[in-house]
């Protein structure tokens, strides 16, 4: 199940001065842009899940953002900025003459959307939020509560490993595991676009911008909160989360609150990635969504 799934066109796309590679599925005037989650890692689990949405009549596009998949491969590390990735997003849409997006951003994706939306509002449609958070320091003690369900013991010991700069370590990495089978997909086994991504992540933009693991923020985003600014997001707005989530849902309704136009929508069964783990209730809510908002 989940084999990769061939797009109807691939293109190339210049972005400061290097190549980045795009994916398109089915026609039409409806697009949805995914930007999917990382950053670093290529866009296969996010574009194979959702490249269905072809056969409800949507132009579904990803792109492999610089520095992962089969787009160049930079080490500049001045380039991992959430800006930079803003106008590479802009470029993208222009370049394949998408015209006005559902964009659709899920964890990293969906704070590259807000950035997106504050800078660039008229190219979009509408603006769907997947397991994602707009206030960072709040979203690092949210994770530290779910840290602090491994146990006294075992946060101490992560907190050692961190201070002595040794997360390679074997039981470091086992407390990190549990919580990514916990937290990030609570499927027994993991789909094949997912480990595909994985397999094949960038550390570079991850560790620069965010930080060493899923638990762990100390990048150049650490700081980012965009919840003060939310209010100018006039389009519609979807909102998704799991209810056991990495990015639970306490800040799904942050940006909830913070939105004149949004609609949030918690999978009781899933973590970070309902499109896997919850289908059956996940896509009949995207679909109701863009259905009502596509002629907007």
């Amino acid at each position: 199940m989940w084999s990769e799934i061939k797009p109807d066109d691939v293109q190339d796309v210049t972005v400061d001065g290097y190549t980045v590679k795009t994916y398109s599925f089915g026609s039409g005037d409806n697009v949805v842009l995914c930007a999917n989650g990382g950053p670093g890692l290529p866009c296969d689990y996010l574009r194979d899940s959702h490249s269905c949405l072809a056969e409800k009549g949507y132009r579904v596009v990803a792109w492999d953002q610089l520095g992962t998949g089969s787009s160049d491969r930079p080490t500049d590390p001045a380039l991992w900025t959430i800006q930079r990735y803003v106008e590479e997003t802009e470029t993208v849409r222009k370049a394949l003459d998408l015209g006005r997006v559902h964009f659709l951003g899920q964890s990293w994706g969906g704070w590259l959307g807000i950035e997106y939306a504050l800078t660039y509002p008229d190219s979009l449609k509408t603006l769907i939020l997947e397991n994602t958070a707009a206030n960072i320091p709040h979203l690092v003690s949210e994770l530290n509560r779910l840290r602090d369900a491994l146990g006294s013991e075992t946060v101490a010991m992560m907190q050692r490993h961190e201070a002595m700069g040794t997360l390679d370590h074997p039981e470091y990495q086992a407390a990190v595991t549990i919580l990514n089978y916990r937290h990030v997909c609570r499927l027994d086994e993991w789909p094949a676009p997912v480990n595909r991504s994985l397999d094949d992540w960038n550390m570079g933009p991850y560790e620069t911008m965010q930080g060493p693991n899923e638990f762990l923020y100390t990048g150049n985003m650490a700081n980012w909160n965009r919840i003060p600014d939310m209010h100018r997001i006039k389009v519609p707005c979807l909102i998704t989360s799991g209810q056991h989530d990495e990015l639970p849902p306490s800040c799904a309704r942050l940006m909830r609150e913070a939105l004149p136009d949004a609609e949030l929508h918690v999978f009781p069964n899933s973590s970070h990635m309902p499109f896997f783990e919850e289908p059956d209730s996940y896509y009949p809510a995207l679909l109701k969504f863009l259905e009502r908002t596509s002629n907007a």
